[in-house]
């Protein structure tokens, strides 16, 4: 499995699959949620809509996976990470968690390149370097069997300098 860094829109990254840093109610919302949901378009909230109709709202560290819409991927996996509060050891399972979900979902749907923002640095306030380690660590030790390729998307230079760093 390679490992790719790019410094850019998630949006814009062609890929089978991109992954949403989404919140519980799947409905969008701030950050690379509402770039993701507004890129998209409408089909995405709908099928967020129909998923929440099925299970409720997705939990902390959940996967669920919808089509991407307008976007240049076939699908759009929604993860919710864990917001900051202190209690590192919990939050870190549960961001390890987001990572790990995500890939085996990926698997279940063949895809072959995934796309990953920096789930929880935003408005979670997950320290960025922790954040960076458990994403890094996380992948690096995930069997993959159809996975040929993980890119991590950075939006800002704190998390591309952590992630140069890391994948060195």
């Amino acid at each position: 499995m390679n490992i790719e860094l790019i410094k850019g829109d998630i949006t814009k990254i062609s890929a089978d699959a991109i992954v949403n840093a989404a919140n519980s109610s799947l409905l969008g919302g701030g950050g690379v949620d509402g770039a993701i949901h507004r890129a998209g378009g409408k089909q995405i909230l709908e099928e967020c809509i129909q998923i929440r109709n099925r299970q409720g709202k997705c939990n902390t560290g959940e996967a669920v996976a919808t089509s991407a819409g307008n976007l240049p991927a076939k699908y759009v996996i929604h993860t919710v990470g864990p917001v900051w509060n202190g209690e590192e050891d919990k939050s870190s399972k549960l961001l390890e968690d987001c990572y790990r979900n995500s890939l085996q979902l990926a698997e279940s749907l063949g895809i072959k390149t995934i796309a990953f923002p920096n789930i929880s640095t935003g408005i979670y306030q997950f320290p960025k370097e922790l954040a960076g380690k458990i994403a890094v660590e996380t992948v690096k030790n995930f069997q993959a069997e159809t996975i040929e390729k993980v890119i991590f998307v950075c939006f800002d230079d704190d998390n591309e300098k952590i992630y140069k760093k890391l994948l060195d």
